[in-house]
């Protein structure tokens, strides 16, 4: 009943209630015996190798990443190769015992054979999913195991032996009702609805954070454990250190040009720096210049192999597991200020409009003057004539004044405006969500306050020369190395998901065009207007366009033989990779490796095409993981917030309609949840106009002499809601409040 990018069998006209009967008889017909008695088979055997080699050959089979709705955990599904709508999976049989994120062959029927919906899994192509989780343990009398029951419901439940249970376990099993523990699921028969496994650790109380966050790093596959001693031994012993005479010599001195950073005021981290100077003929010479990690990183070494195997940092609200040892990441490669630093550059002569009139790469060696955060970089922007004293800023250089590094902070803004600008007009996409940040205490970590962070016009002028240097490195490295280039592609979105939005905004009424990157942006940017309502509406339209997106994914350009698909559909370039953050992400080293060598200024990259594929592959799935694991760290830190400060009132705007629920965005938190039409509500009535669903929600009165006050639910409503703590822990919902006029 909601609109929904991909449809379910239920919204493509199949009579749901007849599949699923269809479905159970399927199993029941399955039947085997297994094992002491009678056990009927569940799951179907994995098809053999070498038929799904054929069937995916011949086009029987689709290959593609398993998605199971965090919502409705029996609903799954895969990507169509020709971007066409979801393959959708109904029922646990039919994922045919995969997980999320598990790469997975499916056999599909032609549409013509859909009499019943029945599409399944055939193999598990590739284990993508930890097999862990954290959870709960229940005691199962007369039995010699416990059941384990996740806390994520797409996994399934896990038997496991009592003797990993704590010792008192079945003695006092209340004492471990809310107790978390990590289990690591062994196997899963097919006969079993059940999985089978093993506890590894009990972590503590649910609902604290620490626990909580060890589980989810744990379920994510997330290193979180100390560099070894044989790590650290690669990094150089004699400290306080510094550049050695004959490294100095190989390099472009910049230690007397006014260089800057710009980070968040906490960062420690510093891996970009920033530097601009005007040219007697009016143009600027602007340097992107970036930690020099792989100097200190030697390829095939111990710390080279935990930094792929990370492949990056993590950032949790309260803290970073870093994929480098703390001595690399906020010491010897950070750019900390008036401190000589190895770095790798780009520096360009460009015109006042952003025009590139010449580029240099190279090995360079700076000297930050300041590290500024993006606030002291804003204050200067908003208030060019402004005279900023000392004690307004943090420690600067002597040798280089507080009013020329405003001049280049100013400069480089006009430019980015300009670089924005192009960017933009020539077809760039930007679908920013809101994103949540807290003050946390500075003793206990826990949450003291939480805003929507903003996003600034020095936050843009950094993007963009990151983003510049990011495209100069792509077409160095694959200019030189064709075969063994990193890249970054991403691909259009998928057109079934675009056809059914733009049939949804235009049944709206809306003026949305999403025939292209350029008019998409165009129409959220221009279309909905300015006053806070078409704010609202326009995060909404956002988070509805994010879901048609496909995710930008590493590549090796020798494993893909079409350039076209090289391209980057977002910021719409031929060819992008990441260069700039080689602290945090190890493709920036490698990318680094090819760039020293296709300068000849390092040694060539030993890696085979091959063996470059496979490591954009792992790269991809780290980046995936980490992504999540911070935005559960998020989740999680707003569930105290809500438990410890709650209840929190806040408007919001309605997302989807369902018959008995509606999801909104809670506008000053910028959090998703559902609603549920089951308070102080006379009658609900769900109804769709065409194929737009709307709601009639009928308000009980408080006085029963007075007739009953109706509140109409449609997408893009604006309500006020009020967030408050379940009994469960990290858990809270949202409760519509009662109109204005009935209280």
């Amino acid at each position: 009943a909601q609109f929904y990018l991909t449809k379910t069998p239920s919204q493509c006209g199949w009579k749901a209630k007849t599949e699923r009967k269809i479905l159970l008889q399927n199993n029941k017909d399955k039947g085997t015996k297994s094992g002491r008695g009678s056990r009927k088979q569940l799951f179907e055997e994995y098809m053999r190798t070498e038929d799904v080699s054929a069937g995916l050959e011949r086009g029987e089979l689709i290959k593609g990443v398993l998605r199971i709705n965090p919502k409705k955990y029996k609903e799954a599904f895969v990507p169509s190769p020709d971007g066409s709508a979801d393959i959708f999976l109904d029922g646990i049989a039919a994922r045919n015992r995969a997980l999320n994120g598990d790469v997975v062959v499916v056999k599909v029927l032609p549409p013509e054979q859909w009499k019943v919906l029945y599409q399944n899994v055939v193999i598990i192509f590739e284990q993508k999913h930890s097999r862990a989780a954290s959870g709960f343990l229940k005691f199962l009398p007369n039995k010699n195991f416990a059941m384990f029951s996740p806390v994520d419901h797409r996994i399934p439940r896990v038997n496991v032996p009592l003797v990993d249970c704590p010792a008192d376990f079945v003695s006092r099993p209340g004492d471990y009702e809310n107790v978390l523990f990590i289990c690591r699921i062994t196997h899963w028969p097919a006969d079993n609805n059940f999985a089978e496994g093993r506890l590894a650790k009990t972590l503590g109380q649910a609902g604290e954070i620490e626990p909580e966050t060890e589980g989810i790093m744990t379920e994510y596959d997330v290193d979180f454990s100390e560099f070894s001693e044989e790590v650290l031994n690669c990094l150089p012993q004699d400290l306080p250190w510094s550049i050695p005479a004959h490294e100095l010599s190989r390099r472009r001195d910049l230690r007397k040009e006014c260089v800057f950073t710009i980070d968040p005021a906490t960062a420690r981290d510093l891996d970009d720096a920033l530097s601009c100077k005007q040219l007697s003929d009016g143009n600027f010479e602007v340097g992107v210049h970036i930690a020099d990690v792989s100097y200190f990183v030697e390829e095939g070494s111990v710390l080279d192999q935990i930094a792929g195997k990370r492949a990056t940092s993590v950032y949790l609200v309260q803290k970073v597991i870093p994929m480098l040892p703390r001595l690399l990441c906020e010491e010897l490669c950070s750019l900390n200020p008036l401190t000589d630093r190895l770095t790798f550059s780009v520096i360009w002569k460009l015109s006042p409009e952003g025009k590139i009139l010449s580029e240099w790469f190279g090995r360079t060696v700076i000297c930050s003057c300041i590290k500024m955060s993006y606030d002291h970089a804003q204050s200067m922007i908003e208030a060019p004539d402004k005279h900023f004293s000392a004690e307004e800023l943090p420690p600067c250089s002597t040798n280089h004044r507080i009013h020329e590094i405003k001049e280049a902070i100013l400069n480089l803004h006009n430019i980015a405006k300009q670089l924005r600008a192009q960017r933009f007009e020539s077809g760039a996409l930007q679908l920013n969500q809101l994103k949540l940040s807290f003050s946390l205490d500075k003793e206990s970590s826990m949450p003291q306050g939480c805003y929507v962070y903003q996003y600034q016009d020095s936050n843009k002028l950094v993007e963009e020369f990151m983003l510049l240097a990011n495209m100069a490195a792509a077409h160095q490295i694959y200019r030189t190395y064709p075969e063994l280039a990193i890249l970054r592609r991403h691909p259009p979105p998928q057109s079934k998901m675009v056809d059914d939005l733009q049939e949804f905004c235009d049944q709206m009424g809306l003026d949305i065009d999403l025939n292209s990157s350029r008019g998409l942006h165009r129409s959220l940017n221009e279309n909905l207007g300015n006053d806070e309502y078409a704010a609202a509406r326009r995060e909404v339209l956002t988070h509805m366009c994010s879901r048609a997106m496909q995710m930008a994914s590493y590549f090796c350009t020798g494993a893909l033989k079409d350039e076209n698909s090289f391209h980057h559909y977002a910021l719409n370039v031929p060819l992008y990779t990441h260069f700039t953050s080689p602290i945090r992400r190890y493709v920036d080293v490698i990318v680094h490796r090819l760039l020293a060598a296709s300068l000849n200024c390092g040694p060539p990259l030993s890696l085979s095409l091959e063996e470059v594929h496979k490591l954009a592959s792992h790269c991809n799935d780290r980046k995936t993981a980490s992504k999540r694991v911070q935005e559960l760290s998020s989740e999680l830190f707003f569930a105290v917030f809500v438990k410890e400060c709650g209840p929190l009132d806040s408007e919001a705007m309605v997302m989807g309609v369902l018959d008995q629920s509606f999801d909104v965005l809670v506008l000053r938190y910028g959090v998703q949840k559902r609603i549920y039409c089951n308070v102080c509500l006379k009658a609900v009535h769900f109804r769709k106009v065409g194929k737009r669903p709307e709601m009639t929600l009928v308000w009980e009165q408080a006085d029963p002499s007075k007739e009953s006050t109706q509140q109409e639910i449609s997408i893009f409503t604006l309500l006020n809601v009020q967030l408050k703590a379940d009994g469960a822990p990290m858990k809270y919902s949202a409760v519509l409040k009662r109109p204005s006029a009935l209280i």
